[in-house]
């Protein structure tokens, strides 16, 4: 029933729509009907990508390359009898998968509770009575009751209207209400946007009130095609998974090459079988860095945390590293470059130009008159002016009734909350109100509007609108609209409290001020009124005719104060910034303007996109930094062109026809307030705050994060180097094996884990928006890091094979010695740490207080050295005996000498530098 015309409803008048759902009109379903349909249709609810249990989660942590590595390598060791060693793998393997499951489920919750600020009722009548029931316990047949500042619960033919307007931008694109009428039966061709007669799920009414028969629930509305459309999985693989992923199979190549080359080195010199397994398990563990997934996943994890403090929602953790790719940032106008909140900025009265003051829907600020305030009770043409914004007003200003629970939950996001003021209805509208109630008047609150005895709503061939009211026996009709229909419909002005006639001049001027207010970018409207000798009047047309003209209002949304900062930041990092929009090509280049966005006035429109093909938008690309006008398959179109391009792209989305785009970008950006469930479900990250500045933030800790991973791979990895290095120069030479597995594996996942997770949480580097994006293709080792992994690994390596053999040559005892080389490569990695806090400074201009965590960890690390070195339970688990005052000797001077020569040589170099100077002077 309710798929087989689901297409043909707006061809369908209202009886005929009635008769086929089996509905009555007047009395609407009965409640036994309603809940037969239910249970037929299913909730009212968008079906989605099926919600990944907490078990799911948990098991996808065992997926990872790099943790199957481990799985094999705590085998290996179970079956050679090391018990100790296989625990511990199992150990850090088990502490990885529940960090990554925690982070993940937090994330998901996170976007549950935003969903949970949705409108969750809706109005309906059910045996002949208005009741409210549940938004999903809808149902196709119901009459639904459709009241300004409501959301549209279902998909419904109207069979009721007055003076209703319903925004559909999240549908259609479009910024501006469409009016909506039961009146009209439509051709079954009538597209999307012009189906007048049909209400849409999830659209919003501005203005008016209306009855219609749902006619689509859950996926059989509008929305629910495009939610169909987007739920095709598609692979998020990000660059670092694949260089990770890639490292990880390198590393067991090599193990594996190790393994086979010491086994047969030791079989050729007629070594002992078992010895010779031994030694390349022990230079598997040395290859492989167990600790790497670990410390990976927190760093990410305590990257989405340190986020998370920023307003960003980050879903999955791999989508940080991706951050720091990003070359263009598409950002919508609306609410995200701006505060998406209209505001009155300037009047045109009196033939004065009147500046005012304040953001927002909150109802404080002043009026200038050349820079000076003035009392604006005492300026007549100004509160005539304001005082037609309000009673020309469907809207209304209230203090929002779910400021608690919204509160409540920015509070446990660790955002601020916002302002308690907010609008019902158009925000045009709404900034009239606002800017009344600056200069006093009361404003459009419950119980305090009187109440009009007739309106002319405002259609878009009209361009107007008009109210009237009956004030002391007379009847008034107050008017706005767009200014240069306003004027041509005006007699008179209105100037200093009297009236005269309007003249031919004066028309000029005020239309000359109108162009100078639209070259600003703001939005103008025209203000009049007129009194009716009697109402109803025989001629309609005579209620806006004879007009006095009072005024012109240029309002606009404010860009957001600290975007025009961030948008610099972005663009000194290498980031372009592009505005795309569906408003009008002089308030885009406005607002760009004031960003700092663009110089010029050029801007590419959706009319312009539909003429350009694939390959002429790849190139306009590269240049133009403003659309406007476009519709949301323009915004599919550019994000493709931008990729194709080589550009890594971050599209911010807020609507559900946003979702495409939003899902096609390499980061998909969506609003958390604004934004609609669908979009938050195609997008890798969240803005808890719908700010393009959260963007940026978001970059740069992306950068950040990725610095960090980079600084401990460089520092695990020469580790790891060393490690190997010493084994196998041992086995080389035909040593006996300077360290055991367990050393080896307690180095990995201790020693060496507890600072490189500190190196984790290395503040940013000052200067990383500095620099120019990475590459995605950029390798691991990219920039050098390949050769001071290398050069670190192998002077490690051989130092501690010289303090292994002199130790062994001191003592003649090999368990000695070991602890000896043990220590050494303790204690080289923990000075090491330190030099690899940053890829582009010095140690020396490294300020190390910068990271308490690291110098504690490194602190901790040194005290569990000395106790596996020391404590006697510790020493038959690790093979150590106590070190003596030689023994500590040989350990510093061989773990320490390469940082005491850097140190010593810059010292040299700087006293070699000043004496040059010195002499030339």
């Amino acid at each position: 029933m309710q798929n087989s015309r689901e297409n043909l409803w707006h061809a369908l008048n209202p009886s005929t729509t009635a008769s086929f759902l089996d509905t009555d009109i007047i009395t609407g379903l009965t409640q036994r009907e309603a809940e037969r349909r239910l249970k037929h249709f299913g909730k009212n609810i968008l079906e989605k990508n099926r919600r990944t249990t907490a078990l799911e989660i948990l098991a996808g942590q065992f997926g990872d390359f790099m943790v199957l590595i481990l799985c094999a390598a705590a085998l290996a060791s179970l079956i050679m009898g090391e018990l100790g060693d296989s625990i511990t793998i199992i150990t850090i393997m088990v502490l990885n998968a529940f960090l990554g499951f925690i982070q993940e489920y937090r994330a998901e919750r996170s976007l549950d509770a935003l969903q949970q600020l949705a409108a969750p009722h809706a109005k309906v009548i059910r045996d002949n009575t208005p009741v409210e029931i549940k938004t999903y316990d809808v149902v196709p047949g119901d009459i639904l009751i459709i009241d300004v500042g409501t959301r549209i619960a279902a998909d419904a033919r109207l069979i009721d209207s007055i003076s209703l307007e319903v925004e559909e931008s999240i549908l259609t694109g479009e910024s501006v209400p469409v009016t909506k009428t039961a009146h009209y039966t439509l051709k079954p061709e009538a597209g999307l946007g012009d189906r007048c007669n049909i209400v849409f799920m999830g659209t919003s009414v501005t203005r008016g009130h209306g009855k219609g028969i749902v006619v689509g629930t859950s996926m059989s509305t509008e929305i629910g095609k495009i939610a169909h459309m987007i739920q095709e999985e598609k692979d998020n693989t990000t660059p670092l998974q694949h260089r990770l992923e890639h490292l990880g199979r390198v590393l067991v190549v090599i193990s594996i090459i190790l393994c086979a080359f010491v086994a047969l080195a030791g079989f050729l010199r007629g070594g002992d079988r078992i010895e010779m397994i031994m030694s390349g398990v022990s230079l598997a563990v040395a290859a492989i860095p167990e600790g790497l997934p670990a410390v990976v996943t927190i760093a990410l994890a305590l990257g989405v945390q340190r986020m998370g403090k920023r307003n960003t929602i980050i879903r999955k953790l791999p989508a940080v590293e991706t951050l720091g790719c990003v070359t263009v940032i598409c950002a919508d106008k609306t609410g995200t470059l701006t505060k998406n909140e209209m505001t009155v900025r300037e009047l045109y009265v009196g033939g004065k130009q009147v500046g005012v003051t304040g953001l927002g829907y909150t109802p404080a600020g002043e009026f200038f008159v050349s820079g000076q305030p003035i009392d604006a009770k005492a300026e007549k043409d100004l509160m005539l002016a304001l005082k037609i914004g309000l009673r020309c007003n469907n809207a209304s200003l209230i203090r929002d009734s779910k400021t608690g629970i919204l509160r409540s939950f920015l509070l446990r996001q660790r955002i601020k909350p916002l302002s308690e003021w907010r609008i019902i209805g158009d925000p045009t509208e709404g900034a009239l109100i606002v800017a009344g109630a600056k200069a006093g008047l009361s404003p459009n609150t419950s119980g305090t509007r009187p109440s009009p005895v007739h309106e002319i709503p405002f259609d878009s061939e009209r361009k107007r609108m008009t109210m009237i009211y009956q004030d002391h026996g007379e009847f008034i009709a107050y008017t706005k609209g767009a200014p240069e229909i306003i004027i041509k419909l005006s007699a008179f002005i209105s100037e200093s409290g009297k009236i005269r006639n309007l003249s031919f001049n004066e028309r000029k001027r005020i239309l000359n001020e109108n162009l100078r207010m639209t070259a600003r970018g703001l939005r103008v409207l025209a203000l009049a009124y007129r009194y009716l000798p009697e109402f109803p009047v025989q001629d309609p047309k005579d209620i806006e005719s004879n007009l006095i003209f009072v005024g012109l209002v240029g309002m606009e949304d404010p860009p957001r104060e600290e975007v025009k900062k961030s948008v610099a930041l972005a663009k000194m990092a290498g980031i372009r910034t592009i505005m795309i929009t569906g408003d009008h090509v002089g308030t885009a280049i406005s607002v760009a303007h004031a960003l700092g966005l663009s110089q010029d006035n050029s801007a590419i429109t959706g009319a312009e996109l539909d003429n350009m093909t694939d390959k002429s938008l790849m190139k306009h690309v590269e240049h133009s930094n403003i659309f406007a006008r476009v519709n949301p398959k323009h915004k599919l179109r550019i994000v493709k062109a931008l990729k194709a391009r080589g550009h890594i792209v971050a599209m911010t989305g807020d609507g559900v026809n946003d979702a495409p785009a939003v899902r096609e970008a390499d980061i998909g950006v969506a609003m958390g307030l604004a934004g609609t469930d669908i979009t938050r479900e195609a997008a890798s990250m969240v803005l808890a705050d719908d700010n393009y500045a959260t963007i940026v933030a978001a970059v740069e800790e992306g950068r950040s994060i990725y610095d960090n991973i980079r600084k401990f791979i460089r520092y695990l990895l020469a580790c790891n180097a060393g490690e190997v290095l010493t084994m196998l120069i041992a086995v080389i030479i035909g040593l006996p094996l300077p360290l055991v597995p367990i050393q080896i594996l307690w180095m990995n996942l201790v020693t060496d884990g507890l600072p490189a997770i500190a190196l984790g949480v290395d503040p940013a580097d000052p200067q990383a928006m500095n620099r120019k994006p990475r590459c995605p293709r950029e390798g691991v080792f990219s920039q050098g890091l390949g050769v001071k992994i290398a050069i670190r690994g192998i002077t490690i390596g051989i130092c501690t094979v010289i303090a292994f053999i002199i130790s062994l040559y001191l003592y003649k005892d090999v368990r000695r010695a070991r602890t000896v080389a043990f220590t050494c490569l303790v204690m080289a990695q923990l000075i090491y740490v330190f030099h690899c806090r940053s890829e582009y400074h010095r140690l020396s201009e490294t300020d190390f207080s910068t990271n308490p965590y690291l110098i504690g960890a490194v602190a901790i690390s040194g005290a569990m050295q000395f106790l596996a070195v020391y404590l006697p339970a510790a020493q038959s688990v690790f093979h150590t005996v106590p070190l003596e005052g030689l023994d500590w000797l040989i350990v510093f001077l061989f773990s320490g000498w390469l940082s005491i020569v850097t140190i010593a040589f810059k010292k040299i170099r700087r006293l070699m530098i000043r004496r040059t100077s010195i002499v030339r002077a």
